[in-house]
């Protein structure tokens, strides 16, 4: 039989890490080594941030470089791993009874590419992106990841990205800067809180608003909400670990987490 995949949320920072080597990319590069290989992988990322739910169901997706001011060789960076339109189709299914539209136009966004190319740099896995849907509320996110839960059972893997803590406002291009007490505050909630096991309504992380950091720890919501889709697809059985943490530049929460 084949092995239950885990389920990933990595909180992937600057699209730098592309370029560099650091603990952060390393721990992304000992995940894609040491975990069972997937047939396919679902990409959740922070960067596809839409009205409804979209997947992309084009064979050959295209690498989006949606960022500004950073060197040639990142946007000279291609990640060209091929897509599945019967994956997008079997999560379609997965979803039901939400409505899914069928991309053709979005492609790899470097919330997906950025750390699949650390992890699979061979790009031969097929990678379906799901986007997040602007227009639903946190629990809502937490269900959908429950629903996508048994295509972990027939060799797909999860792999979310996003930041915990992400307040562009109040990074510092200092490497010396020292994390905002709120960003560490936090993300340390969060970290308190991945084992819970209860119903979304009561889930700490699903009413994650609530904390008095919140707020400035995710000044708007869709970095927090790809962690959501992974939390509700881990089974009851499942340990959560975290495989590296750290806040970056003060305000970015560099944390990831595995389900199983």
């Amino acid at each position: 039989m084949q092995p239950r995949m885990p389920a990933l949320f990595l909180g992937h920072g600057s699209p730098m890490n592309v370029l560099q080597e650091n603990r952060y990319t390393r721990a992304w590069r000992k995940a894609g080594e040491t975990l069972p290989r997937p047939r396919a992988i679902v990409a959740i990322s922070a960067h596809w941030y839409t009205r409804g739910t979209a997947v992309t169901a084009m064979e050959e997706p295209r690498t989006i470089h949606d960022f500004g001011g950073f060197p040639q060789a990142l946007f000279d960076t291609r990640y060209p791993a091929p897509g599945s339109p019967e994956l997008a189709q079997q999560i379609a299914g997965a979803l039901d009874p939400v409505a899914v539209r069928f991309d053709r136009e979005w492609g790899f966004d470097h919330g997906s590419w950025g750390v699949l190319i650390k992890m699979y740099p061979e790009a031969d896995i097929p990678v379906v992106q799901l986007s997040v849907d602007a227009t639903q509320p946190p629990a809502w996110h937490f269900e959908q990841g429950k629903k996508l839960a048994a295509l972990r059972d027939n060799g797909v893997m999860i792999v979310a990205s996003g930041n915990v803590v992400h307040n562009l406002r109040k990074v510092s291009w200092d490497e010396s800067t020292s994390a905002w007490p709120w960003a560490l505050n936090f993300n340390q909630f969060v970290r308190d809180n991945l084992d819970y096991q209860g119903e979304a309504a009561t889930h700490p992380l699903v009413n994650f608003m609530q904390h008095p950091d919140a707020k400035e720890s995710n000044p708007t919501p869709e970095h927090f909400l790809p962690l959501l889709y992974v939390l509700g697809a881990r089974q009851a059985d499942e340990a959560v670990t975290v495989p590296i943490d750290g806040i970056e530049m003060g305000a970015i929460s560099m944390l990831s987490v595995q389900a199983g």
